[in-house]
């Protein structure tokens, strides 16, 4: 029983449950990425080189006839989809572009908020025992 309250206390800390909603999310947003690449950039992509789908190209490597379908093809034997290889690389960069912008932005953000920090705490007048001391400071320099 110990085992499962100890469990519970892992479960529970604030960085397990901040790692499952980012894991979550971040599963989220790669569909969304993926939608993205698959049907948004890859067609224009496609139409700039001649009407091609690159998630159709392959070579084959078990005899089956070139032209298939990729699903086709696949089902006949062993292919190499390089094709479906370079779109899944371009949805990784756009993520990956993606998230080092968000982290860019979360940064400046932080930095900034800092630094309104640091100029509020300057333009604040000192405490009164600061004050007062530098008043003697001064008065014992002047004798």
């Amino acid at each position: 029983m110990a085992m499962l309250e100890e469990f519970k206390k892992f479960a529970m800390r604030g960085n397990v449950m901040d790692l499952a909603v980012g894991v979550i999310i971040g599963g989220a947003f790669g569909r969304i990425v993926d939608s993205l690449v698959k049907d948004v950039i890859m067609p224009p992509v496609g139409m700039l080189f001649g009407n091609l789908n690159f998630a159709d190209y392959y070579i084959p490597l078990a005899h089956q006839p070139y032209g298939l379908p990729l699903a086709e093809a696949q089902k006949a034997g062993a292919v190499l989809a390089y094709g479906n290889f370079l779109t899944i690389l371009l949805n990784f960069l756009i993520l990956a572009f993606v998230i080092f912008q968000m982290v860019r932005l979360m940064n400046r953000v932080r930095n900034g908020f800092h630094h309104k920090e640091e100029q509020k705490a300057a333009m604040a007048p000192p405490p009164e025992d600061i004050v007062l001391l530098r008043e003697i400071r001064d008065a014992l320099k002047n004798k």
